[in-house]
């Protein structure tokens, strides 16, 4: 397993911080399991892009989103819940996944396998991360509205239906991004886990942004450290320091 650069070490960090942001909303929104689902239906597409002799990541993040836009359309016609869909749709798209991709590979796609990183490669990942940060910033308000009422939202002059498009399409983004550090498996977890610290932890919105921000980069530096000295994939490492920090903060309030 080569051993990550400088330059696959910004990628993560970028990474890390789109994560912890669109987590804290993930999380209000109650999707935070369905970050662990929607992960899965990015396997299909590294299944195919593999059988093709394609980027792999090029497949996933085609894949995923594809499934947003999927997952959006059924929820708006139907008004079945977000996670329902998620659900439905994560359950067909790992079926047809495990058919597709066997083997080497299909360990790396599932526990992350970071390395040396081409220039294009890097440019991009950066660039899609700043545009999740961008988009977090810049539409919370909206979404914070949309959350609280849909209603007064449109009131507002937000078009809520867009909203939620564009957030599941940055929330696929993001997934997309963490793949190559923790694989489909356990990319969720950074969704999931730095937003539940941040909450126990953060006074107000901003803290719990900058909490979780904080404790996503972490986990993925220092598990990223711990599995190139390991020799072992990235993935679980970045799980377990992230867990490791939950842990922490559990310890802290109850000493408070």
């Amino acid at each position: 397993m080569s051993t990550p650069d400088i330059t696959s070490q910004v990628v993560a960090v970028c990474m890390a911080i789109a994560a912890g942001l669109i987590g804290c909303f993930a999380l209000m929104r109650r999707m935070t399991l369905a970050a662990d689902a929607m992960s899965h239906v990015a396997l299909p597409g590294i299944g195919l892009a593999l059988m093709l002799r394609l980027n792999p990541l090029a497949g996933a993040l085609l894949m995923l989103l594809v499934g947003a836009l999927l997952i959006w359309g059924i929820q708006r016609r139907t008004r079945i819940a977000t996670e329902t869909v998620i659900g439905v749709v994560f359950s067909v798209a790992l079926a047809v996944g495990s058919t597709l991709a066997s083997g080497e590979e299909l360990i790396d796609a599932l526990l992350g396998t970071p390395g040396a990183l081409p220039l294009w490669e890097a440019l991009l990942g950066i660039a899609a991360a700043l545009l999740v940060v961008a988009f977090v910033l810049r539409m919370r308000n909206a979404l914070i509205v949309a959350l609280v009422s849909p209603d007064i939202a449109r009131t507002a002059g937000v078009a809520v239906a867009r909203l939620d498009l564009y957030f599941l399409l940055a929330f696929a983004l993001t997934i997309a991004l963490g793949l190559r550090y923790l694989g489909v498996l356990l990319m969720g977890s950074l969704i999931i886990i730095p937003p539940a610290v941040a909450r126990r932890l953060a006074r107000n919105l901003d803290g719990m942004f900058a909490w979780s921000m904080v404790v996503a980069v972490l986990a993925t530096v220092a598990g990223s450290a711990l599995a190139s000295l390991a020799g072992r994939p990235s993935g679980p490492f970045i799980v377990m320091s992230a867990g490791a920090l939950f842990g922490l903060s559990l310890l802290r309030r109850s000493a408070a």
